[in-house]
C-alpha cells in the first residue's frame, strides 16, 4: 500500500491511462496476496517488475483486442454492396472449386477436416476416434488445407 502512487504512475506511463493503470494495480495486488514474503529477496523490486509485466501484458492485449475490434468492424460496418460484379463472380468461382477439391480429397484426410471444421471436433479427440496421434491428425490437416489453398488460387 505504500508503494501504490508510485506504482499507479509507472503503469500509468506503460499503459498510457490512468484507468488501466488503477485496473493493473488492483491485479498487481491480487497477485501479491498470494506470494510468500519469504520466497522474494527484493519485495519493492519484485513489486515493480511485477508492476511493469503487467503493465505491458495489459498494453500488449488492449491492442491485440483493437485489432481485433477493427477487424470485425470492418467486416460488420464496411461498404455494403462494395463489391462489384466481377470480385463476386470470381469468388464465387473460388468457392466453387474448394468444394470441388473437397468432394474429392481422400480419406482420411477429408472426414478429419469435416470433423474439426465443420463438426468442431478437437484434434485430441479425432486422434482418439482414429487411434492415431494428434501429430498424425495435425499433418492430415495441414495437407487438405495446403490442397484447399491450391483449389482456391487455381483460376
Amino acid at each position: 500500500m505504500s508503494e501504490h502512487a508510485a506504482l499507479l504512475r509507472r503503469t500509468t506511463r506503460i499503459v498510457g491511462s490512468l484507468t488501466a493503470a488503477e485496473d493493473v494495480v488492483q491485479r498487481l495486488w491480487l497477485k501479491v496476496q498470494q506470494i510468500e514474503d519469504a520466497a522474494v529477496r527484493n519485495p519493492r523490486a519484485y513489486l515493480f517488475r511485477l508492476a511493469s509485466n503487467l503493465a505491458i501484458d495489459h498494453r500488449r492485449a488492449e491492442a491485440a483486442r483493437q485489432r481485433i475490434q477493427a477487424r470485425a468492424e470492418t467486416y460488420l460496418w464496411g461498404p455494403i454492396g462494395a463489391a462489384s460484379a466481377e470480385a463476386s463472380v470470381i469468388d464465387r468461382q473460388a468457392l466453387a472449386r474448394v468444394l470441388d477439391a473437397l468432394e474429392v480429397l481422400p480419406d482420411p484426410g477429408r472426414t478429419m477436416f469435416r470433423l474439426n471444421r465443420f463438426e468442431d471436433k478437437r484434434i485430441v479427440d479425432i486422434a482418439a476416434l482414429y487411434g492415431v496421434s494428434t501429430t498424425t491428425v495435425e499433418n492430415h490437416l495441414r495437407r487438405v488445407l495446403a490442397q484447399l489453398r491450391i483449389a482456391r488460387e487455381t483460376s
